[in-house]
Parts: C-alpha cells; sequence; structure tokens
C-alpha cells in the first residue's frame, strides 16, 4: 500500500508541474495576443491543475474521505474542462 500512494503522489506531483506549465504557456500566449480563447484554455488547466492540488490536500492533511476528495477533485476538473470547451467553441476570437 505505501509504495501505491508513492506512485499516487509522484502521479500528482507531475500532473502539477504540467499543469502550471501549461497554465504558463496558455497565460503568456493571452497576454501576447490577447486572444479570450487563450484565457479560457488557462482557466480551465488552472482549475483542472487546483483540482489534483486540492484532493491531495483534503485527502493527505484535512482528513477526508477518499470518496469525498474524488467527488470534490471531480467537480472541480469538470468545471476546468467546460472552460477549456468553452475556449475551442464559445470565443470569437
Amino acid at each position: 500500500m505505501v509504495e501505491v500512494l508513492t506512485l499516487l503522489r509522484i502521479i500528482k506531483v507531475t500532473i502539477v508541474i504540467l499543469g502550471v506549465l501549461i497554465v504558463y504557456l496558455s497565460g503568456k500566449a493571452f497576454l501576447r495576443n490577447g486572444s479570450r480563447s487563450m484565457l479560457f484554455l488557462a482557466i480551465g488547466f488552472v482549475l483542472i491543475t487546483i483540482g489534483s492540488v486540492l484532493a491531495g490536500v483534503l485527502f493527505e492533511f484535512l482528513g477526508y474521505t477518499l470518496l469525498e476528495v474524488v467527488t470534490i477533485e471531480a467537480s472541480v476538473m469538470l468545471a476546468g474542462f467546460v472552460s477549456i470547451i468553452y475556449s475551442i467553441y464559445g470565443t470569437k476570437s
């Protein structure tokens, strides 16, 4: 069980690192050309990354159950994916 938990922590840290990189690049693209689609893309990846971080904090430090953590993480990630879809189909820039 300890090995699985360690693997999960490594995966979560990798998700955060990649999420921060994607947010940085899409934020930089938004600042460069002012495209609303890049703004909503960045917001979407911020939410997805926050969902992953939040899940880890809630489980590791605040004692939430696994079901509660997964439900909260999935809800925040859903909002992130909605923002990404909006960035692709809903903006006129």
